[in-house]
């Protein structure tokens, strides 16, 4: 917690709140648990889930929008506001959906605790995963 909102009400008044995830403009995330599935034979069998790092940019809450930075370039996110939270929602050439949620700081951990899901498939077949990991404002 840090002491950064304070109102005067005929006198000042401080009180402790968190770092929103609304009021920053950029993040660093890592996803290194994780579990991934794909559908065959008529039941969905689990899959080794690998560690995922990427990076949000140039997010505006106020008007929802935001990019996934890659090497090869910029992505646009839409963004989705949520009490305590930012939903980014990605939606790939194919149609399928990504959808990271970065809920406010954890100060004790100093870092934004994150939930990375993929909803996709391969070959016509589903493919899903969902991963939990930390972002670090930009």
């Amino acid at each position: 917690m840090s002491l950064r909102h304070c109102l005067t009400l005929g006198m000042v008044l401080c009180v402790p709140t968190w770092a929103r995830a609304e009021d920053e403009k950029a993040f660093s995330c890592t996803f290194d648990k994780g579990a991934a599935f794909s559908y065959a034979a008529g039941s969905f069998k689990p899959e080794q889930a690998s560690p995922i790092t990427f990076e949000i940019g140039n997010i505006n809450a106020e008007i929802q929008s935001a990019d996934l930075v890659t090497p090869v370039g910029a992505r646009p996110l839409r963004v989705v506001r949520a009490v305590n939270a930012l939903h980014f929602l990605e939606v790939v050439g194919e149609g399928f959906l990504n959808m990271t949620t970065v809920y406010d700081r954890d100060d004790a951990k100093g870092a934004f605790p994150a939930v990375h899901s993929r909803h996709f498939g391969v070959l016509g077949q589903p493919v899903i995963g969902q991963y939990q990991g930390f972002c670090q404002a930009k």
